[in-house]
């Protein structure tokens, strides 16, 4: 089974792969797989897995459950959305 990339992603591994070791310049990179000549410099420079950097942080904190309350009694009294309330 083939590797299936997110909805928004340009690339998958075997391109990323391909480009790294092409000899072709940025510019026709670029235009080869529709991205910005400096987004082919950053997959060039970066040393990227083939499936990418994870999406997510590396660190996830986690509430309890009555820090959890405060935070949604207090949402529910304000009515700020999440990042208004950080």
């Amino acid at each position: 089974m083939g590797q299936v990339p997110h909805g928004f992603t340009r690339t998958t591994g075997a391109v990323l792969r391909a480009i790294r070791h092409s000899q072709e310049s940025l510019r026709a990179l670029a235009r080869h797989h529709g991205v910005n000549p400096q987004t082919i410099a950053k997959w060039r420079r970066e040393a990227m897995s083939p499936i990418g950097a994870p999406g997510r942080p590396s660190r996830v904190t986690t509430l309890s459950a009555e820090k959890e309350a405060v935070v949604v009694a207090f949402r529910r009294h304000t009515l700020l959305p999440l990042d208004d309330c950080l």
